[in-house]
């Protein structure tokens, strides 16, 4: 149900230069310096994060090392460790959760609250954010900062957020609206990137009072779908209710180490990743039908293919179809020499278990050979969680720069700490 009602509701925090940040904490030789977290130590990769002072030389996410370090020739770069990011994610999740209710965890670094109604007032907000800032530096670091935005939906509160970096604090109220939108451009708001920003213009909005302008129904038509029209309610104020989502796959890609990149030493990660986004989707409760399996040569050479198979968990079966596609793949280059960059596994056409329709043609010695691996693969997942550590391998996988393989944080999913025991 929508609700346009008065003053604010939703607190939106966001994590300033989060990973940066961290590094600066546990290093503080590196407060107050430019500093770069990279994937890898060469100067041939991008940052993933920036801290504020790098970021005032131009550095950014994305930017090429080679390219960042001209820009900025005192420039750290440090190895990105994403195991510390999440154990800081969680300490700082323990925190906020001390001052107000912790709603949904957007990312590593973003988080939204429903502000109980007694606190709806700009009094009691500001001493909220004030705690959360103070309780991070004490409880968690001083060298973490954070920016909060306050308003009538998570949207607007996302936005409010984003106004003022870092360590800002802004409340938009519902009475306010649009006015301090009018000063954005708009591609300051989530959701609308250059190619979005193309299509409004096509349709002939061109800033923010034009979009603020727009009927539900015509958002609807630009955006081609209904998410337009749930977009214009919340930037005017509506409190729309979440869409549910469902995951649609599960895997793991890595950008390999240049000591890496044979083929022989990036079908053992291949294999590797493979494993651990079994136990993944075992996690879930999920079975896969489909398996897909691709890779990336430094000579930008793109293969990729796939195998069908009866759905499935068993993640010794996996590891037979990922030794069957990485052979055909490998076949399949143009250069037989080439070295591998990236790889990937990812599993599709994902159900569950009471969705399963048995196959009438599978042997009864392949059900058991199943049954055998589900129970060793089980016996793995035990001793690992055990020890917190990766005790049992099939092989030995080549050693990472960042002493695990596969685990890293995606925009939305903030990985279990046990991805990184391997």
């Amino acid at each position: 149900m929508m609700k346009r009602e008065t003053g604010f509701k939703w607190l939106f925090l966001d994590l300033n230069s989060y990973f940066a940040s961290v590094e600066q904490q546990e290093r503080p030789e590196l407060r107050g310096k430019p500093v770069a977290v990279t994937p890898m130590q060469t100067e041939h990769t991008c940052a993933i994060a920036a801290s504020y002072e790098a970021k005032a030389y131009g550095v950014k996410t994305g930017t090429i090392i080679r390219d960042a370090k001209r820009m900025c020739p005192h420039l750290r770069c440090v190895l990105a460790r994403h195991d510390l990011y999440v154990a800081y994610h969680h300490k700082i999740i323990e925190e906020v959760i001390n001052h107000t209710p912790v709603n949904k965890i957007c990312s590593i670094d973003e988080l939204s609250s429903r502000i109980p109604p007694s606190k709806r007032n700009i009094d009691a907000a500001q001493h909220i954010a004030h705690s959360i800032k103070s309780g991070i530096w004490q409880n968690v670091g001083e060298a973490i900062n954070c920016s909060i935005g306050f308003a009538p939906n998570s949207l607007l509160a996302k936005i409010a957020c984003e106004m003022k970096k870092p360590n800002g604090l802004t409340i938009l109220s519902q009475e306010e609206l649009p006015g301090p939108l009018l000063d954005l451009q708009l591609t300051d708001l989530p959701g609308i990137g250059v190619n979005m920003a193309k299509r409004l213009r096509r349709s002939g909005v061109h800033n923010m009072l034009d979009l603020w302008n727009l009927s539900p129904k015509h958002a609807r038509k630009i955006w081609g779908s209904v998410q337009g029209e749930r977009f214009w309610y919340q930037l005017h104020g509506y409190d729309v209710e979440p869409q549910e989502t469902s995951t649609s796959m599960v895997g793991h890609s890595r950008v390999l180490d240049p000591s890496l990149r044979s083929p022989d030493k990036a079908r053992l990660i291949l294999r590797k990743l493979t494993m651990k986004a079994a136990t993944r989707l075992k996690s879930k409760g999920f079975f896969a039908h489909k398996i897909n399996v691709s890779l990336r040569t430094t000579c930008r050479e793109k293969r990729k293919m796939s195998l069908s198979l009866h759905a499935t968990q068993d993640a010794f079966q996996f590891l037979e179809c990922v030794d069957e596609l990485w052979a055909a793949l490998l076949c399949s280059l143009d250069n037989s020499h080439a070295r591998i960059k990236t790889v990937s596994v990812i599993f599709h056409d994902l159900t569950v278990e009471n969705m399963i329709t048995d196959d009438l043609f599978m042997a009864q010695s392949g059900s058991t050979q199943s049954f055998q691996n589900n129970a060793l693969s089980d016996a793995i997942e035990s001793l690992q969680r055990r020890y917190q550590h990766d005790v049992v391998s099939l092989g030995l996988p080549p050693k990472t720069s960042s002493g695990y393989v596969g685990t890293k944080i995606a925009f939305s999913r903030v990985p279990d700490q046990s991805e990184f025991w391997s």
